[in-house]
C-alpha cells in the first residue's frame, strides 16, 4: 500500500494555510495533522531528522511563543539529542510548522515552495 504525504500543520498558521494551499494548487495528495491535537512522537521525530538529514534545532519552531518562553535558544546546546526529541514530542507547537512527510521517505520542516516543489518532483 502507498503511504499518502502527510501535511503536518497548525490551521492557524498563515504559513501552514499557505503551503496547504501551495500542495492544493500542485495537485498533490495529502493528507493533513493538527500538530498541537496530534503532536509528533519521539519515534517519529527521530525518523524524521534521519529522513531529512538536518539537524535536530530545525525542526524546533524558534520564532514560537512556548519556545521563548522556555528560553530554549539557551538551553537547546546543553540538552541532550534524547532530551531535545523528548521535549519536541511533549508540545507540538514546539516544532516547526508546517511539516512535509513525503510518503516515509523525505520530510521538510517548514515552507518553501521550491523546496517542496523539488522534494514532490513538480
Amino acid at each position: 500500500m502507498r503511504m499518502s504525504n502527510i501535511l503536518i500543520e497548525y490551521p492557524k498558521c498563515s504559513t501552514c494555510r499557505k503551503a496547504r494551499k501551495w500542495l492544493e494548487e500542485q495537485g498533490v495528495e495529502f493528507v493533513t495533522r493538527h500538530i498541537a491535537e496530534q503532536p509528533p512522537t519521539a519515534e517519529e521525530l527521530c525518523a524524521w531528522r534521519e529522513a531529512s538529514g538536518l539537524p535536530l534545532k530545525k525542526f524546533f519552531n524558534t520564532c514560537g511563543m512556548k519556545y521563548r518562553e522556555l528560553g530554549l535558544s539557551a538551553k537547546l546546546a546543553d540538552m541532550s539529542e534524547e532530551e531535545q526529541v523528548a521535549l519536541l514530542a511533549s508540545d507540538g507547537m514546539l516544532v516547526k510548522r508546517p511539516l512535509l512527510v513525503k510518503e516515509g521517505v523525505c520530510v521538510i520542516p517548514g515552507f518553501k515552495a521550491e523546496t517542496w516543489q523539488k522534494a514532490l518532483g513538480k
